[in-house]
């Protein structure tokens, strides 16, 4: 069983427990992603084929981690003419694993209706009681002596005219 999928321009044939290199996606380590432009799913026994997309067809995948690719050379070069520029450039890449392939609503891998993880985690946190602050931290109000001074800033400061004033009575 595989799916053919679409992301960031391209297309891949996929299937379940597969890791997928793709172009970078704004995704969290560890959230799952859902690619619904689906373009073909394939089974044992039948195929579905999208006019151009799958209707109701979901691929469900997690972001392992984020990753640069293989170093490429840019050369440009113009004979003759003193003209050589030599630039790199490392693709930006988001590596995934293939959790599930879901068409018309159930997993073609258990047969059953798909819970995403995003529902699972909720359910989880849940349960999972408040945290209470540390005695580690410090209140404001029992700063040492030293800190409680206000700095100037490093701009040159104009003088009002209360400063003036007292600069005057001060010389005299």
């Amino acid at each position: 069983m595989f799916a053919v999928i679409k992301s960031g321009g391209l297309q891949y044939k996929v299937s379940v427990g597969d890791t997928l290199e793709v172009n970078r996606l704004p995704v969290e380590d560890g959230a799952q992603v859902r690619f619904e432009e689906v373009l073909l799913i394939s089974d044992a026994d039948n195929s579905m084929v999208g006019t151009p997309l799958v209707d109701d067809a979901v691929v469900l995948a997690t972001a392992l981690r984020q990753a640069r690719g293989k170093k490429l050379i840019v050369f440009k070069y113009k004979a003759k003419k003193r003209y050589r520029h030599r630039r790199g450039h490392r693709q930006e890449l988001t590596l995934l694993t293939i959790d599930d392939i879901v068409a018309n609503g159930k997993s073609l891998v258990t047969g059953e209706a798909p819970r995403s993880r995003d529902e699972e985690t909720a359910t989880e946190d849940e349960l999972v009681a408040p945290t209470t602050t540390t005695e580690t931290e410090t209140p404001e109000s029992e700063a040492p002596e030293g800190e409680t001074e206000q700095r100037t800033t490093r701009r040159r400061r104009i003088a009002s005219a209360e400063d003036v004033e007292d600069t005057e009575t001060e010389e005299e």
